[in-house]
């Protein structure tokens, strides 16, 4: 378990990760929501607290104990699983942050459900999402999220408590009296990389492992952007590239925990930018009932790369947050099926109507899944000009 010194240290990280993830200035009278998982009590209090302290209104939701969520879709009925309670809608219209504090009780208590009424219920929310985005956009909303460590967590990553725990503490500088300083300065080093890949006049990148060969097109307006205050941690650089362009084959050696299920070794064929042949060691039925989710959940909406000098996460943690921003013998690359994120716009993000967004490339869908492979792999960036320039290899950004 963290001590009291390292939940106040992280929670001032939070709110750090908050303010620089949004593009607007947080003021007094702003409303934060604090979602957290009931494990993640005593994180919620000392934001609870330190929110209050800014003069800004905390909205506190604790989210379903797993029994919970089980009971929910054994039994919801079509009508329970899309309801929204009245005022969610109104509430999501003045939202000016959100904080999610994730520390689950079990990964894997879903697996026994229909994956379709997973589906159905993250479908209906995806207009409470869509209100969050816009409000983004137009720099009246930031947003962050971390992961507390739970023995569910350890135990599916093979770790002990301490270690896990360790682990959260090394990736999130809560080993440092001034954690805040740790990440203001790697925001600052990153900077650098993506000043240099986004310099490039990139037709589109070659993706290569011993199980990758993946063409990725980045698209127009594009930016390389990360270390957004986002994801706590976030070693990351990534894009949202035009979905159209991706061909080709992908592996995730990773395995991967999401909606309460279990996915292991997922192979994919991307032909004219849609997955057309989806197969996985474990979970096969649930990978294919969420890339048939809606129209965009076959698409590629990110791709990112991890540098392994600046990452702090050299374990497998069982959760994707920290999992892909694994830094490891040769870093990581990771797509996400799914929703596209309108800041990879090399413009003002307001601008991106819903039609701009389509005949840009940018892809939509409620779901937003990321899969990781930590293979050795090399990235060839194809220019407009002809040439080529290796962009990142064993581990490493070339710049």
């Amino acid at each position: 378990m963290l001590t009291d010194i390292q939940l106040d240290r992280y929670a001032d990280v939070l709110l750090w990760g908050l303010k620089t993830a949004r593009n607007g200035n947080f003021k007094k009278n702003d409303i934060i929501l604090i979602r957290y998982d009931p494990a993640a009590t005593m994180m919620a209090e000392r934001l609870h607290e330190k929110v209050l302290d800014m003069g800004m209104h905390p909205v506190l939701r604790v989210d379903s104990t797993t029994e919970m969520q089980r009971c929910f879709y054994k039994k919801a009925n079509n009508k329970q699983l899309v309801f929204q309670p009245p005022g969610v809608k109104e509430l999501y219209k003045h939202l000016n942050g959100s904080i999610y504090l994730h520390a689950p009780e079990s990964l894997t208590h879903l697996s026994d459900v229909d994956p379709r009424k997973i589906s159905k219920a993250l479908v209906s929310r995806k207009p409470l999402r869509d209100i969050l985005d816009k409000r983004e956009e137009v720099g009246a909303f930031g947003w962050t999220l971390c992961m507390l460590p739970t023995p569910e967590l350890a135990k599916r990553a093979g770790l002990s408590m301490r270690q896990y725990t360790n682990q959260i503490i090394k990736a999130c500088y809560l080993d440092r009296n001034d954690p805040v300083q740790g990440w203001k300065t790697f925001f600052k080093e990153a900077s650098a990389v993506k000043k240099w890949i986004n310099s490039m006049d990139v037709k589109h990148y070659h993706i290569e492992s011993e199980k990758i060969d993946l063409k990725i097109t980045p698209g127009h307006r594009r930016k390389w952007i990360g270390i957004s205050g986002h994801n706590i941690p976030s070693f990351e650089i990534f894009l949202s590239p035009d979905w159209r362009g991706t061909e080709g084959f992908y592996f995730a050696n990773q395995p991967s925990f999401r909606s309460g299920n279990y996915v292991e070794a997922v192979k994919l064929e991307f032909r004219k930018g849609k997955a057309v042949k989806a197969s996985a060691k474990k979970g096969k039925n649930f990978l294919i009932k969420q890339l048939s989710m809606d129209k965009g959940a076959c698409r590629v909406g990110e791709f990112s790369l991890t540098d392994k000098r600046f990452s702090r996460i050299n374990k497998f943690m069982a959760n994707t947050l920290f999992d892909e921003n694994y830094g490891g013998r040769y870093g990581n690359c990771h797509i996400a099926l799914g929703a596209s994120y309108s800041d990879t716009y090399d413009g003002n993000p307001s601008e991106l109507t819903k039609e701009k967004k389509r005949r840009l490339g940018f892809n939509d869908s409620a779901l937003h899944w990321d899969l990781v492979n930590t293979e050795k792999k090399r990235v060839t960036a194809y220019l407009s000009s002809g040439s080529r320039v290796i962009v990142y290899d064993n581990g490493e950004f070339k710049y």
